[in-house]
């Protein structure tokens, strides 16, 4: 059998979150496109209030057993993975699924409040007014300490490495090309364990209308490849036509870091395979 990345999907969402179609709908849609190592990684609970009906509950049991009927229902044709989105500030261990993606998507602040990297300018201009005193670059340093946080814990993938970016087209809230950003984004990166982590290049925020590009930038992907690190594509699939979105971008973006292969997650393990 010819591997293709388009063949792997692993970073979905569903209605059991926040996605727009049900786990079943999901995985027939993957299965048309051609797809046949498809994952399941809602996000994780958190004791967040804004998260409340967007995440799983903290007994996963319902979960866990409805992924594994789809894998029982594709038997044969497509390998269904159980897998996790877990995020930094959850409140339950990402431990015995088939693979984990270790994600930030809010900061904490001395007082309790969170604060989401990409839910809009009111949330980032918050953090930066309330949480850093009006210094935008702050913001992103506190996001990659977390992300540094969670690399540590050695995910079998590390999620959208620089979400902070989500909403800075043109930077808008920062400049991206500052030493003090790269810096804190590289120190990030160096905390992840190539050996241990797969790095996502992730469409996810082309396909809603948010970046140009997928993340990460270009110079995190050639310093990973500098590392010896190996790269997973995901969409980020949050409903049924994005399941494989913009692979091509994606492994045009690898290959202009000097990566000639992606991996591809089976219930076997990780398979390389060319872009």
């Amino acid at each position: 059998m010819t591997l293709s990345p388009r063949m792997c999907s692993v970073h979905t969402h569903s209605t059991l979150c926040d996605g727009k179609a049900s786990p079943e709908a999901m995985a027939a849609a993957a299965y048309d496109a051609g797809v046949r190592y498809f994952g399941v990684s809602c996000h994780s609970h958190t004791p967040i209030p804004d998260d409340e009906g967007a995440v799983l509950p903290a007994d996963m049991t319902d979960y866990r057993a409805a992924v594994l009927a789809l894998r029982e229902q594709y038997a044969g044709r497509m390998e269904v993975l159980l897998g996790l989105e877990w995020d930094s500030q959850s409140d339950i261990s990402p431990d015995g699924f088939d693979y984990w993606i270790g994600s930030v998507h809010y900061q904490k602040a001395p007082d309790g409040a969170y604060y989401a990297a990409d839910w809009g300018e009111a949330q980032f201009s918050a953090c930066r007014d309330r949480m850093c005193g009006g210094d935008a670059l702050a913001v992103a340093e506190g996001y990659f300490r977390d992300v540094a946080r969670v690399a540590a814990m050695r995910p079998t993938i590390l999620g959208h490495l620089d979400l902070i970016t989500k909403l800075n087209a043109g930077n808008r809230f920062f400049d991206e090309d500052t030493p003090r950003y790269r810096r804190a984004a590289l120190e990030a990166l160096h905390a992840v364990d190539p050996h241990a982590t797969l790095l996502e290049i992730n469409t996810g925020g082309v396909s809603r209308g948010y970046r140009t590009a997928p993340y990460p930038a270009l110079f995190l992907l050639r310093e990973w490849h500098a590392m010896g690190g190996s790269i997973i594509l995901t969409a980020d699939a949050h409903s049924t036509d994005t399941l494989v979105f913009g692979y091509d971008q994606a492994a045009e973006l690898a290959k202009a870091a000097g990566f000639s292969h992606c991996t591809l997650l089976t219930c076997s393990g990780p398979v390389a395979c060319p872009l």
